[in-house]
């Protein structure tokens, strides 16, 4: 990733995302900010480009294969540059009590990062995020809202 032109980015902050690499710009820098691990909530409705950051999160860890949304298979591994990252999509959540069958207690570690998609479907079944990213359209750019757990 090339990373002249981005700043370092510091939640809570709003910035305005102007096409698919700046997106992917912004997926680079959050790998950067979670280096050790953690949990990103991913909130936007279809098309806000939650995917898109997904795959510039992996693709700045060196990540060179296909990147798409786990939508029917909930969860996605990748261990990519000595991490496990679990990419969720939970928008074809039933019942928040599926994650129990799914074992999704096992993917919170303090060394894996997860990256979870439409977050509302699982209310009360996910643990506390480190990192919020709202993505909102904002004609063909988007804006993306990132907020810590303490800076809400």
């Amino acid at each position: 990733m090339n990373n002249s032109n981005t700043h370092k980015i510091e939640p809570p902050c709003t910035l305005h995302i102007t096409d698919e690499q700046a997106m992917m710009e912004l997926g680079g820098q959050i790998a950067c900010l979670l280096a050790r691990g953690g949990v990103v909530l991913l909130h936007g409705n279809l098309g806000a480009g939650k995917t898109t950051l997904v795959r510039g999160l992996l693709r700045s860890l060196g990540f060179e294969g296909t990147v798409k949304s786990p939508t029917y298979t909930l969860v996605e591994p990748y261990h990519v540059a000595g991490r496990d990252i679990y990419h969720f999509d939970l928008y074809r959540l039933a019942d928040p009590e599926e994650l129990e069958y799914l074992g999704v207690r096992d993917y919170f570690r303090d060394d894996t990062l997860c990256l979870i998609e439409w977050p509302q479907q699982a209310d009360g079944f996910l643990p506390k995020a480190d990192l919020e990213v709202t993505l909102l359209h904002d004609g063909s750019a988007r804006i993306a809202q990132l907020k810590t757990p303490h800076n809400h």
